[in-house]
């Protein structure tokens, strides 16, 4: 048994590697899981894990059906009907497939089963506080950030009874609806037609207000949102205008970052629903106009676009207040997840968050997560390996640092979470 400080032999270094991977503790900073207390908005078992979009995509190529009549089946029949053409009638062999059968051998269920009837008569019996407790210590996850969008009536019900908070789930203020659908955002908001088409100062005050409240009521760790692959800073839109004015201000006002995560297409089937967006290339200089304009803010970064992973990491050397983070969505593959870790060591050594889970059922986190250390305890690996032949030994120090670095104090740091 080697000692903290005492350098690791490199024919060991992989085994050590992985050993502290897999035991490390993880602050998951981008979610879509809701805590236990928002109710039918916290989404686990069987059926919520089965009708997930990405399986819903996979069933609609083998089993080609009008999407409507799928819809129009209750959500126990949409899941028997994945169940079946997926994981019955073919070996479920890709990454989300395979995710829920990782998910069922965690959970000692039978993921050969004919039929669901074990898995639900299991989940049936859990009390919902209780298994995501045991969910989050499986994954060995401390705390999870959520996605908190505002402008949902479900979610402000929640939010305004006491006790909403629970310390194991963060809050991100989520500004979709405000950045990319103005017109809509403005008339909840109040705001008369004229001032939402000039952005007037009155518009400008009434949106600082709204978020000043919604940060004062939920406590984000960061302000969010998701952009298209076409987004463009500065232009003539009322975007631009709203983060100039309203939104990055607020960031400097409350010392909260701004998570930017570029390159959806949204719905382009949207005969989909959820599962039609896809996923585009963007211009990176965006990020060189942002950084520079507003220095003072911090910016937590992740891009849809595999092309686009190599001008972030350029782009995050030259901007500190710039943190890459994660391989999101699309890109949450073993084979892309490796290939982006490895890039990131070798530009930006640790100073990125290695992964988030994305997660919008609770179960998952018992694959994404397993999976995640897995493929990035293999680019430490080979990391280490190359530092230690090149003459520079490594220590189970060295290594606990970085890993603790990459999957809790990088960000922990940058939201200021103690």
């Amino acid at each position: 048994m080697t000692t903290p400080n005492r350098p690791v032999a490199r024919d060991a270094i992989r085994t050590v590697v992985t050993d502290i991977v897999q035991q490390a503790n993880v602050t998951d900073m981008h979610t879509h899981l809701f805590a236990p207390e928002f109710g039918p908005l916290n989404l686990w078992g069987i059926d919520a894990l089965l009708t997930y979009h990405y399986l819903v995509a996979e069933l609609f190529r083998v089993y080609p059906q009008p999407y409507e009549a799928f819809w129009a089946m209750p959500v126990s029949e949409q899941a028997d009907l994945v169940w079946r053409k997926l994981f019955v009638e073919r070996p479920p062999i890709s990454e989300a497939a395979q995710g829920v059968v990782r998910v069922l051998t965690a959970l000692g269920l039978d993921p050969c089963a004919r039929d669901l009837r074990q898995a639900r008569e299991f989940f049936a019996a859990q009390d919902a506080a209780e298994y995501a407790e045991r969910v989050l210590d499986m994954a060995k996850v401390d705390i999870l950030v959520m996605t908190n969008d505002p402008f949902d009536p479900a979610e402000e019900r929640v939010w305004r009874v006491a006790g909403a908070h629970n310390p194991r789930y963060k809050a991100a203020l989520r500004l979709d609806a405000l950045l990319t659908r103005w017109p809509e955002a403005a008339a909840k908001l109040g705001i008369p037609d004229a001032d939402a088409e000039t952005l007037s100062h009155n518009a400008v005050l009434t949106v600082r207000r709204f978020l000043d409240q919604w940060v004062d009521r939920i406590q984000p760790l960061y302000l969010a949102v998701s952009l298209p692959s076409d987004f463009a800073y500065p232009d003539s839109s009322p975007r631009t205008a709203l983060l100039r004015e309203a939104v990055l201000p607020t960031c400097q006002a409350h010392n909260l970052p701004m998570g930017l995560m570029i390159g959806v297409r949204r719905q382009v089937n949207p005969a989909l629903r959820l599962a039609g967006d896809g996923v585009g290339r963007a211009d990176v200089t965006v990020l060189e106009r942002l950084a520079g304009e507003f220095p003072g803010v911090r910016y937590l970064v992740t891009m849809l676009s595999r092309e686009n992973q190599h001008e972030l990491c350029v782009i995050a050397r030259k901007f500190g207040n710039i943190l890459p983070f994660g391989c999101w969505w699309f890109l949450n593959n073993p084979s892309i997840v490796l290939d982006i870790t490895r890039q990131r060591l070798e530009m930006l050594g640790a100073t990125f968050v290695a992964q988030h889970s994305d997660a919008r059922v609770l179960d998952q986190l018992l694959y994404k997560w397993p999976s995640s250390r897995a493929t990035i305890a293999q680019a430490l690996s080979d990391t280490y390996e190359a530092l230690s032949s090149a003459g520079r030994p490594v220590t189970e120090a060295d290594i606990a640092a970085d890993v603790n670095r990459l999957f809790r104090e990088n960000f922990r740091q940058f939201v200021n979470l103690a």
